[in-house]
């Protein structure tokens, strides 16, 4: 009996489109934001004291489902426009930040040949209340798991395992595909074999190791 693994599960947003990266400096040029501005934005949300005085991360409470999209955008938009003097709208931001994101073929087709190589196949991926390019995921993805719709989020175990759940495999015998090294030790955590992805090549190279067939 073989020991390869026997599930794929991958990340949407910088694994199956173009880089996060590349898609949001292409919404920050547009809208006239600098990366500092940006970056200082997101640290402010993110600042661990003030989760701990108030209980609250917004970001956390936005990819499970438990804040408002246009609230989020209020919050950001009003933090970027402090730190920067500018009067970037509210309304429509993430539509404009995730813009620039496309289909990435290469890992696309990575998916479909473990698919028809006869492995289970998932998606598992954190929202911001973005629309995603779902074409094919019904024949592409055994399970579709998103984090606002299921109240979880990566890297907590349980959006991991829920995943698992539904692929009906155990976590030592899936491999976990993600852009973010937080969400791949979350992965690995709960027993399952994480891959960071950075590139299209590497990535192929280590799926072919590990599943022991020919995905590109």
């Amino acid at each position: 009996m073989s020991d390869k693994p026997t599930a794929l599960i991958v990340d949407w947003g910088g694994v199956l489109t173009t880089p996060m990266a590349t898609a949001i400096a292409g919404w920050l040029e547009a809208e006239g934001i600098s990366p500092d501005t940006y970056n200082q934005a997101m640290r402010d949300f993110r600042d661990p004291e003030l989760i701990e005085l108030n209980s609250f991360d917004p970001i956390a409470a936005l990819e499970k489902g438990e804040l408002k999209l246009a609230h989020f955008e209020e919050l950001l938009a009003a933090k970027i426009n402090a730190l920067a003097g500018t009067a970037i709208a509210a309304e429509g931001l993430m539509g404009r930040m995730f813009h620039g994101f496309a289909n990435a073929p290469t890992m696309v087709n990575v998916v479909r040949r473990a698919k028809a190589a006869g492995l289970s196949t998932a998606l598992l991926s954190n929202s911001w209340g973005n629309e995603y390019l779902r074409e094919d995921w019904d024949v592409l993805f055994d399970a579709v798991v998103i984090s606002g719709e299921v109240g979880m989020r990566k890297p907590e175990a349980d959006i991991y395992l829920h995943t698992l759940s539904l692929l009906k495999v155990e976590p030592g015998h899936a491999v976990f595909v993600d852009d973010m090294k937080p969400n791949v030790r979350g992965a690995a955590a709960v027993g399952i074999i994480g891959v960071h992805h950075q590139t299209y090549p590497q990535t192929l190279l280590e799926l072919e190791a590990l599943f022991g067939i020919d995905l590109g």
